[in-house]
This record gives structure tokens, sequence and C-alpha cells, in this order.
């Protein structure tokens, strides 16, 4: 096979005095960090839908890169093709694992008996390279949002037979993901909300969801699928209300219809900021109710109110991920570059140097975190601050030894109470910015 990305190299660590653009300035794979591999902490993962689809397409211009890569579009070949630019990738970056969507990886045929004979076909070819390669599978899951057919949704569609069709689909991706050994299976409803309440019956739809979760469990299990399921949370666009607004809406979902011990939560960061949080928020709640289990590694644009799928440069944001992957015990899943690089920036270089700057910007955000967490103030305070819970009446309130009536009477020898001590915002941000900049 010949090469495609010629004239890059493989990408190796040169350290943060390096001026070379294809090279890492701060992801060194084998430095530890925290008596773990940065590479340990860091299982980076290549979104096939972005790096290998998309052109640069919008609402208002056509592609503006090539990602022919030597094959007519639409055909078996350029799946092929698109496989063979992907492992070399991967391969040059030292990136160990893929994500996929089924109709990411081969063109979608009318008749869904050719689309599955061309997703046997490519699956083999995709096994061979993994083979050769050593990289794997992270997640895998089914496109059921851009074809027209799921226009009201796929779980929550109000046709049965585009239920089932949703159905046919997630069987024949669930089956790709346990062929290419991959650790998780993602839900992500990119349709499976609402327009108006005029026209919809909320509960229906959500327990019409819940209902093709189940089945894929129950199915996924029966054919030896042990990894996670996980819900990607998305609070619009492009439904106006889509159910799994945010991490907390989407756990209490899934509490509410018995799914909680299967799936935990694949946490994108431009979600996250569209449903008004940061990425730390729905990575905390995530970790708090024990279901963190995957990264989609991107952010949005502040000024923008749509999903822009940017690749991460924000150090702060990325600092406060690990904090919060790190104190969690790290990820059963892994970090995938759900970005695309901005339609300028059209070259095969590019792609190249997007991904330098995502694997960067989460180490270093690793190596910062790490800094915060050793150094200890941060920790120590929220520690210290809730240090009235350690004895006493509030000792008693936690361990849930205590009454209403029992509060009341004590509330009653306190007269007023003393304010809470100070929250020290100002100084824990000035703790972090020494850590970073200092």
């Amino acid at each position: 096979m010949s090469e495609i990305f010629t004239g890059i190299p493989k990408i190796q660590y040169e350290g943060p005095a390096s001026k070379n653009p294809l090279a890492f300035k701060f992801y060194d794979p084998e430095k530890v960090v925290l008596g773990k591999k940065m590479k340990e902490h860091l299982p980076f993962a290549m979104a096939w839908w972005h790096n290998l689809c998309a052109g640069g397409t919008d609402m208002f211009g056509r592609d503006t890169a090539d990602k022919s890569f030597g094959a007519e579009k639409g055909t078996m070949e350029h799946a092929k093709a698109k496989v063979d630019a992907g492992f070399e990738f991967m391969s040059k970056l030292g990136i160990e694992y893929f994500c996929f969507h089924d109709v990411d990886i081969i063109p979608e045929a009318d008749d869904i008996k050719e689309t599955n004979r061309r997703l046997d076909e490519i699956s083999d070819y995709i096994l061979a390279k993994m083979k050769e390669t050593g990289i794997k599978c992270l997640w895998g899951t089914a496109n059921m949002f851009s074809n027209p057919r799921f226009m009201n949704g796929a779980g929550s569609s109000n046709s049965a037979d585009v239920f089932c069709f949703a159905a046919a689909q997630i069987k024949k991706a669930l089956d790709l993901t346990v062929k290419f050994g991959g650790k998780g299976y993602v839900f992500w409803g990119g349709r499976e909300g609402y327009e108006t309440l005029l026209n919809t019956d909320m509960k229906f739809e959500q327990d019409n969801i819940a209902r093709l979760m189940r089945m894929a469990v129950d199915y996924g299990r029966s054919i030896g699928f042990k990894g996670d399921f996980y819900i990607e949370p998305k609070p619009k666009e492009p439904m106006k209300h889509q159910y799994d607004f945010d991490a907390a809406t989407a756990i209490g979902f899934l509490r509410q219809h018995g799914l909680e011990k299967d799936f935990k939560m694949n946490i994108e960061a431009n979600h996250a900021t569209l449903a008004g949080h940061t990425f730390q928020h729905d990575l905390r709640v995530s970790a708090i109710n024990g279901m963190l289990g995957s990264i989609d590694a991107n952010q949005g644009d502040y000024l923008l109110g749509w999903d822009t799928d940017e690749f991460p440069f924000d150090v702060y944001s990325a600092t406060m991920c690990m904090y919060e992957v790190v104190k969690a015990g790290g990820l059963t899943g892994g970090f995938n570059f759900d970005a695309k690089c901005r339609r300028p920036s059209y070259t095969h270089e590019d792609m190249f140097e997007s991904y330098i700057l995502g694997m960067d910007t989460f180490a270093l955000g690793l190596m910062k975190a790490a800094a915060i967490i050793e150094d200890g103030r941060v920790d120590a305070f929220i520690k210290d601050r809730y240090a009235s819970y350690n004895s006493g009446i509030g000792a008693k309130i936690v361990a849930g030894e205590t009454t209403l009536e029992e509060l009341a009477a004590y509330a009653d020898t306190l007269g007023a109470p003393e304010l809470p001590g100070s929250g020290k915002q100002e100084r824990l941000e000035g703790i972090v910015n020494q850590i970073l900049f200092g």
C-alpha cells in the first residue's frame, strides 16, 4: 500500500521549546505522571466521521478539504481508502484507538441488506488493519440522525417502522463493535427530542427510547459485549429540546428506567457548554454518580450558539477536566477527538497539526492537574470548608443519627449562627493561575 500522507513523518515528542509544527511539545506518552504513563492517563481515539469524512461543508458552502484519499467517493474503494488513511494517520500520531458510526465506514445503500453486506466487507478490512497495527476500537455507534427517515428521532420516532429500522442499525453496529473488541457502545440521540409539544407525547417517546436501549443491552450481552453502554448528553441542535439535555438529566433517565447498571456517560465538552454548564460540571456530576465513562475531547466557541466541535486548545478547561478524571480514578473509556479542522484548515498537514494541538492540550492539562493535586492547597481548603460536619451535631447529621426536632432544638441554642466561612474563590483561582502560569 502506498503512503497517503507523504512528507509527514511519525510525530515525535520534542518538548516545550520545539518550533516544529509536526512534533509534540507536551504529549510524551512514556512520561510518568502520578504513577502512570501519560498514554495510560490519556487513551486517545480518532473520530472516524470528522477526521476521514468531514470536508468542511457548512450551511453556506461546500467542501474545502479533499477527503477522497485517491478514490471515488461513494464507493467501497473509497471506504477502503479511508481505512488506509485512518490507520496510517493513527500510526503516525501514536493514537491507539478509533471510534466510528456505522455509515462513516461505508456508503449507506438504499437497502439495509446491502448496507450490512458492505459493513461486513469493510469490517473484515478494518480488522486486518487492527491486527497489523495493534490499534484498537474504543467504541462504536449507529448514525440514526442523518437519514431523512430519522427526522423525528430513532427510538423517539412516531413511526414503528422507523423504530424497527433503528433497532436493526443498532444490532449491526453492536455486532461490529464486538467484532472489533470495542470497549464501549454509544447512544447519541441526535434527534431524540422534539420541536413542539403540540404534536408530541413526551412520556411515550421517552419510554420508547428506554425500550430500545434495554433491547440493545440484552442483545449486546447475549453476543458477548462486556463493555459499557454510554449516553452522550446534548441539550439542543439539531432538535430544539433533546431528551438527554445534560449529565444529570441522562442519569435520572437511566435510573428511572432501570438502566443505570449498564450505562455510563460519554461527556462532550462542547455539549456541556451548550447546556449552560462547564465541561468540569458534567464530568463532576457523572463522577459523583459513578457514571463517568468516556470523553469526547473538543471545545465550543462561546460566541456561537451551536456545536462547533473545535479541537481543544483551552488549557484551563483541559486542566479542570483532568483534575476530575484523575480524582475519579480514570476513565473506563478514553478521549475521543470528536473535533474537526476549521473550514479554512483544509490540508492533510492541518489534520495532523489539529490532533497535535488536542493531544498536547490534554497532556498539559494532565500535568497541571497533577500539580494542583500534589500542591494540595485546593483539596485541603475543600476539606476544611466542611469541617463542621466532622464532629458534634454535624457528625450526627452525616451519620443519620438525628431528627428534625433535635436540629430545631439545637438551632434554638444558637441564637443567630455565625456566617459560614469565606469561600475564598479568588484565592483558589489565584492558586490555580499560579500553578498554571507561575
